[in-house]
C-alpha cells in the first residue's frame, strides 16, 4: 500500500467522518461529504464557520478522517492522521467553492459563514483482509 493507493481508495468514496476534541479533552466524530479537493497531503471539505468542530479545531488542530468501503465479502477502510486548519482567506474558498454551494451560504462564496476545513494528512492506516497497513505521508 502506497501514499497514492490512499488517495485513490479515499477518492472514491462518498462519505468521510472527521474526528475533532472537545472542549474537555473528548473524541468527536462527525460525517462529512466526500473532500471537494485533494492536493498531495491537503484535503479540503467545506463547511460552515458557526459549527462547533470549527471552534473545536481552532482550540486544538489535532484531527483524524476516516474513509470506509463496505463490499458484501471486503471491508476496507483507512484511518488518516493530521492538523486540520480552518481556512476563511477567499483564495481558499475559491479553490473549493461549487455552484450548488449557495443553498447552504445563502451569501455565496463570501459568506462569512462559510469556511473550508483543511486536512493535513501525516500518516494512514489502511486496513483490509484482517491486515493493517501503516504509510507515511511526507
Amino acid at each position: 500500500m502506497t501514499k497514492q493507493d490512499i488517495l485513490d481508495f479515499i477518492k472514491e468514496q462518498k462519505t468521510a467522518f472527521i474526528g475533532s476534541v472537545d472542549e474537555n479533552g473528548y473524541p468527536v466524530i462527525r460525517a462529512m461529504l466526500a473532500p471537494r479537493v485533494i492536493d498531495g497531503n491537503d484535503i479540503y471539505f467545506s463547511t460552515n464557520t458557526s459549527s462547533k468542530k470549527v471552534a473545536q479545531y481552532l482550540a486544538n488542530n489535532k484531527a483524524c478522517v476516516y474513509f470506509y468501503k463496505r463490499g458484501r465479502f471486503k471491508y476496507q477502510g483507512a484511518t488518516l492522521i493530521g492538523d486540520m486548519a480552518v481556512c476563511q482567506d477567499q483564495p481558499t474558498k475559491d479553490k473549493i467553492w461549487r455552484l450548488g454551494d449557495r443553498l447552504f451560504y445563502k451569501k455565496g462564496v463570501t459568506d462569512p459563514d462559510y469556511s473550508v476545513l483543511k486536512f493535513t494528512c501525516k500518516s494512514a492506516e489502511y486496513y483490509c483482509d484482517f491486515k493493517i497497513e501503516t504509510v507515511l505521508f511526507d
